[in-house]
């Protein structure tokens, strides 16, 4: 082997180490991440998603209103999503994205709505996003700590009517 390539070995053998301990330092990275959400803390589950989508048709049902009833984890990905027999497909979306703007800003829809007026501070955040819905009907979602775990959006008939709804959703956690 000429110096050219023993030089050319070594620096393919330098390259190969720092891919390698890369690749360790990943790996064990993940493998943290995934004992974390072993552990459940990355919010809500399947099972309470499930029970606050009950509860919300319950009071809907009561209500005598068709609705679409949407929940988020943490990191407002959608979890759960039932829409009603009936209920108008326009709030599918409006539903996820009172559940979305609820968990991205952790404060019920209408209270941020109220912020978002024309010369509030957060004029025009709906426009943020995505989109964003700044009038009520949905609400974070806290487990037994207080800690948000999680929102919870519905639409479909009123605001006030999306609003009790939603609150007898999280009702559920309780």
């Amino acid at each position: 082997m000429n110096k050219t390539e023993g030089n050319n070995w070594r620096v393919q053998m330098v390259n190969f180490k720092k891919k390698f301990l890369v690749t360790v330092l990943l790996s064990f990275a993940l493998l943290s991440s995934s004992s974390l959400m072993a552990k459940g803390n990355v919010g809500i589950t399947l099972d309470q998603a499930t029970v606050i989508v009950k509860a919300a048709k319950a009071q809907a049902l009561k209500q005598g209103t068709l609705m679409n009833i949407a929940v988020v984890d943490a990191g407002a990905n959608l979890t759960a999503f039932v829409r009603m027999d009936g209920a108008f497909m326009g709030s599918i979306d409006i539903s996820i994205k009172k559940a979305k703007t609820a968990r991205l800003f952790n404060m019920p829809t209408g209270k941020l709505g109220e912020l978002a007026q024309p010369g509030k501070p957060l004029y025009n955040i709906e426009f943020s996003n995505n989109g964003l819905i700044t009038f009520p009907g949905g609400v974070p979602l806290k487990d037994k700590e207080g800690n948000i775990i999680g929102a919870i959006g519905v639409s479909g008939s009123s605001v006030e009517n999306d609003h009790e709804v939603a609150m007898a959703g999280a009702a559920a956690l309780k």
